[in-house]
């Protein structure tokens, strides 16, 4: 039964880490990054520059190629190439820290962002 619970264990832990890397980032780490990076420009989930262009889910389904069917990748490639008014990150954060703001806006953009970090 030890070995099973063991096996069981080590399965669920590959999954989340190699499979499902989002669910392995550090939330509070991506608000950090959100923060001195992006909350100059999306404070709040707005955007200060295209008012209607937030980082709301109604706006991001709207505006990201794919958003409905994966937000994570989406809002992970919007950050890596930028378009418009909004940079590129893909030379000033690494790719983790990439993932790890986009998986902390999702999930803001989830909650409607009301939650405070």
């Amino acid at each position: 039964m030890r070995i099973f619970l063991l096996i069981l264990l080590l399965a669920i832990a590959l999954e989340v880490t190699f499979i499902h890397p989002a669910l392995a980032v550090d939330r509070s780490n991506g608000a950090k990054i959100f923060h001195a990076n992006c909350a100059s420009c999306h404070i709040g989930g707005g955007n200060i520059l295209i008012e209607e262009k937030t980082l709301k889910k109604e706006a991001l389904s709207k505006y990201l190629e794919n958003f409905d069917v994966d937000s994570i990748a989406a809002i992970t490639h919007q950050l890596q190439n930028g378009k418009n008014a909004m940079p590129a990150f893909k030379d000033k954060l690494t790719p983790q820290e990439i993932i790890e703001v986009a998986t902390y806006v999702s999930q803001q953009a989830e909650e409607g962002w009301l939650s405070r970090d």
